[in-house]
């Protein structure tokens, strides 16, 4: 049984915020204070992901471990009500997963971080990857380009334009 009163656990329960939570808040100052620009909850997104950087084409969504059935001490099931909580976190899994494939359809990339990663013990390691795995999608995208077009003004001189350097304003 709940050692709470139902009016208890309401109380408790509607204080859970899905949005600006301490692990959202550590993340987007670590990234800010590392240059990135961002945008936050972006609703034209599928999912509306916690931070959206629109120049990297990556969503990064910050998962608490009991919401999102992470399996670590922090996503431990309750004992109580267990077929009703086991069916919730099936319900946001399914979702997570639905979501990360329509933004990937869309060309975007998509990043989960969990609460536990955020640990004091985890902390520097996981925001420092971030940062890798951010610079790493920049640079992806430039190197799938193909490469400039070259065009030969004369056969007969060995001068060539890339198609980039015509035009001038």
């Amino acid at each position: 049984m709940d050692k709470m009163t139902p009016e208890q656990r309401s109380r408790t329960m509607s204080r859970i915020r899905s949005r600006n939570t301490k692990p959202e808040l550590l993340v987007r100052r670590y990234l800010y204070a590392h240059g990135f620009r961002y945008r936050v909850n972006v609703k034209t997104l599928p999912g509306t992901p916690d931070i959206a950087l629109r120049k990297y084409r990556t969503a990064i969504f910050i998962n608490g471990c009991f919401w999102h059935g992470h399996s670590c001490l922090k996503g431990k099931r309750p004992k109580t009500n267990s077929e009703f909580w086991i069916q919730k976190i099936l319900r946001n899994q399914t979702r997570d997963e639905e979501v990360r494939v329509k933004l990937r359809a869309l060309g975007w990339r998509t990043m989960v971080v969990w609460e536990c990663q955020l640990t004091a013990k985890k902390r520097e390691k996981t925001l420092e990857e971030i940062v890798y795995l951010l610079n790493s999608a920049f640079l992806d995208k430039y190197r799938k380009q193909p490469q400039p077009v070259v065009y030969t003004m004369d056969e007969e001189r060995e001068v060539d334009v890339a198609a980039e350097d015509f035009e001038e304003m």
